[in-house]
């Protein structure tokens, strides 16, 4: 899981580098194609035989609707990274989303805790810090597409968590990830027009996107979720947000001032609040 948590860290800086080349739909469309195609070869290691007709047809129904909601928070987020500034920026605003969780819960009739909230209070005041250097005015376009796709990151999760018993996840997530393609490419083709040149060019952040970060991850994340508990794994995902500033100012040189170290430094104890377990203190 925390090789997961690399290569999902450094995928801002892909996601961030493909922005040269072509618009958000298309890269995103391109990468999850290729991403959903990379886990076919682990269903036949992970879930072959193991799926009735009748769990096929729920699996992939629960995928298009994963898919769907996968779109959305994809775009917005791929959108939030083309205009925001850096790489490390984009991956401190979306990890929003593990905070969020709990709090849409309330939603579903599922507990929360002092802990949750003290969470919430700490990401929200490390949000303005690091988006706001000048006073809500200065907040721009990227990071508000960047908070909503953490919205519905976070109800992303709630969807696999409802689905999740009755689905084989590899299956669901090819299903969730082509849908997810297609969805996208007809924006691109509608909104910015598919040049194969641009994809051709931009074929390294594509590459890395769409084969390590959704193909070879994913896979990780299976693997390492079956032997460790949900609050720890919540915790060692994310380490993704601290690898995603490394990756930027390792590869793109990227810094921040003061205050955008201190938003991303609250915005981190927050997350890992929103993990301690009531009573028990335990993570």
């Amino acid at each position: 899981m925390l090789v997961t948590s690399i290569i999902w860290g450094v995928a801002f800086v892909a996601q961030k580098e493909a922005m040269n080349y072509m618009g958000p739909f298309t890269f995103t469309g391109i990468r999850f194609a290729l991403g959903g195609l990379a886990l076919v070869p682990v269903v036949y290691f992970f879930e072959r035989g193991r799926v009735t007709g009748l769990s096929l047809k729920t699996t992939v129904g629960a995928g298009a609707c994963g898919g769907a909601v996968l779109f959305a928070a994809a775009s917005l987020q791929q959108y939030g990274v083309q205009l925001t500034m850096s790489a490390g920026r984009s991956g401190f605003i979306t990890g929003l989303y593990i905070v969020l969780v709990p709090i849409l819960g309330i939603a579903l009739k599922k507990k929360t805790n002092a802990f949750t909230w003290a969470g919430a209070f700490l990401a929200t005041s490390g949000l303005y810090f690091l988006s706001a250097p000048d006073g809500l005015g200065s907040i721009g376009r990227g990071d508000i597409a960047l908070v909503s796709g953490a919205f519905f990151w976070a109800a992303h999760i709630h969807l696999v968590g409802h689905f999740a018993e009755r689905i084989r996840p590899v299956r669901f997530s090819i299903a969730q990830f082509l849908t997810c393609s297609a969805l996208s490419m007809a924006c691109a083709f509608i909104f910015e027009g598919v040049s194969a040149g641009a994809v051709i060019s931009g074929y390294v952040p594509i590459l890395y996107s769409a084969l390590l970060s959704v193909g070879i991850a994913y896979t990780l994340q299976i693997v390492g979720q079956r032997h460790v508990a949900p609050a720890k794994a919540a915790i060692i995902f994310s380490l993704e947000t601290i690898f995603s500033v490394l990756g930027g100012a390792v590869l793109l040189g990227e810094t921040m001032d003061p205050r955008g170290y201190a938003g991303c430094g609250l915005i981190f104890a927050g997350i890992m609040a929103s993990q301690i377990a009531p009573g028990k203190l335990k993570w």
